[in-house]
């Protein structure tokens, strides 16, 4: 009895002791445990090791696993596993929004995470002006570093549209390309089917064609419609369109802008797109129209305008219309007024400025005549900045580039009144033009580069008094 006894004992003690190390280690456990998870808050609560604001990228497709190893290789967490954690508890693991963020210098964790998972992305966008050629705008994207790729397939002129494009980080050039193209092919069709069904163009390609001239003539909005509608009735008329900046996207080939107005050789100088030398529309558009080119050339202005002319030196200020050549000369020589001054007023600054700089250069050299170092000259002071020369008459462009009744290019005007010639015959007549070759746009591609100039058609440039009148 005693033995048996003496057994129940010991298994009771050894029952005991088993329990007594049992609630020992899950004490020691839940004491780590909780040491663990203060750890684990202060840690993530607690500033961050990152020394300076550093921007940070969540790429397409990046768990919260991956995004924690990168900022923990990136020095801007201690811990990738209590971030990890972190996110698992808060219920941030869905959360990440792709694209590029700012992180604070001694951000914690959390304000990282919160971020990452509400915070807004840096935007990352790309701008195309009214008006850019292709050449323009691969040259724009070749030079946004936050884009990666090459161009691997140049698109023809006028199959981009102008907008401002946002992209996420690591976007390619291409895939930017691609987004401009779709975007003009879905905006061509909705302005295509709202057309004045009467505008003499057959094909949405003629129609961008004509809205790229358009674009590259006037900077004024409220202008398109009515420059669109001269055009047009030259088209009509069986005249040539005679537009500038047509005959320097055939000089350049679209590689780049002249900065000035073709000369009487260029203008007389025959490429598939000078307007000044072909009938109808040229093969190509020059340039990529935005939007409210587009409508203007859908919807032109109801008008007999077949002439346009710059009110001002100024481009912005618009232009005057005509419906007949004699008017069309009568707004020429309001513009040439202004030429002649402005040309009187920089030779008047010009010799000012050499004035002033002969005095001074007279005074410092003790010059008495100059009235010597101790009686300056009255109006002694810094000399002006010297003024740009007037450009010379036989290199010149033409002052006006307004097309001509006949569509020829005009006879030079006199040196003595600079008067443009008359033409001969009825001043609106128009052109006979053969069936094969009315207003037609390629299909094909355009040239690889385009950056057709500023200049403007129908209507004078700042010029010398012994420019010819362009017709």
């Amino acid at each position: 009895m005693a033995d048996r006894k003496q057994v129940r004992v010991k298994r009771r003690r050894g029952f005991v002791e088993v329990v007594n190390a049992l609630l020992t280690l899950i004490v020691i456990g839940l004491l780590v445990a909780a040491g663990l998870v203060f750890y684990g808050a202060h840690s993530f609560y607690v500033s961050g090791p990152a020394k300076a604001d550093t921007t940070f990228v969540v790429q397409k497709g990046n768990n919260l696993g991956t995004v924690a190893e990168r900022l923990e290789q990136q020095g801007l967490i201690d811990n990738r596993y209590v971030f990890d954690i972190a996110g698992f508890v808060l219920k941030k693991r869905s959360g990440l929004k792709t694209g590029e963020y700012q992180v604070a210098a001694g951000a914690s964790m959390y304000d990282i995470l919160k971020e990452l998972t509400e915070g807004k992305p840096i935007s990352l966008s790309i701008t195309i002006p009214e008006g850019f050629t292709v050449a323009q705008v691969i040259q724009r994207l070749d030079g946004n570093d936050r884009l990666s790729g090459s161009v691997t397939e140049t698109p023809p002129e006028g199959s981009l549209y102008p907008d401002t494009y946002d992209f996420d980080p690591g976007a390619t050039r291409q895939s930017v390309l691609d987004r401009m193209q779709q975007a003009m092919k879905d905006k061509l069709a909705q302005v295509w089917d709202s057309r004045d069904p009467v505008i003499p163009v057959t094909t949405p390609d003629q129609l961008v064609t004509l809205a790229s001239i358009v674009e590259k003539e006037t900077p004024v909005p409220d202008e398109r419609p009515r420059v669109a509608a001269v055009y047009y009735n030259r088209l009509v008329k069986h005249m040539r369109l005679q537009s500038d900046p047509t005959v320097v996207y055939g000089l350049t080939k679209g590689a780049g802008p002249s900065g000035r107005a073709p000369t009487r050789a260029e203008l007389e100088q025959k490429t598939p797109y000078n307007t000044y030398q072909i009938d109808g529309l040229p093969p190509t558009p020059i340039a990529n129209p935005g939007l409210e080119a587009l409508k203007a050339a859908a919807n032109p202005d109801k008008s007999n305008d077949v002439y346009f002319v710059a009110v001002s030196l100024n481009p912005k200020d618009g232009h005057l219309f005509a419906p007949t050549y004699s008017e069309q000369q009568k707004n020429v020589a309001k513009l040439r007024v202004l030429q002649r001054q402005a040309k009187a007023d920089a030779q008047a600054d010009a010799d000012a400025a050499k004035e002033a700089l002969e005095q001074q250069q007279a005074a410092q050299a003790g010059d008495p005549t100059a009235g010597g170092a101790d009686t300056p000259p009255a109006d002694a002071g810094p000399a002006a900045p010297q003024a740009a020369q007037p450009a010379d008459a036989g290199t010149a462009a033409p002052a006006a580039v307004a097309p001509s009744p006949d569509g020829a290019a005009p006879d030079s005007a006199t040196p003595q009144d600079n008067a443009p010639a008359q033409p001969a015959g009825d001043p609106n007549a128009p052109i006979p033009m053969p069936p094969d070759q009315r207003p037609t746009a390629s299909d094909g591609a355009a040239p690889d580069t385009a950056k057709p100039a500023a200049s403007r058609p129908a209507k004078p440039k700042p010029a010398t008094a012994d420019d010819a009148f362009g017709g």
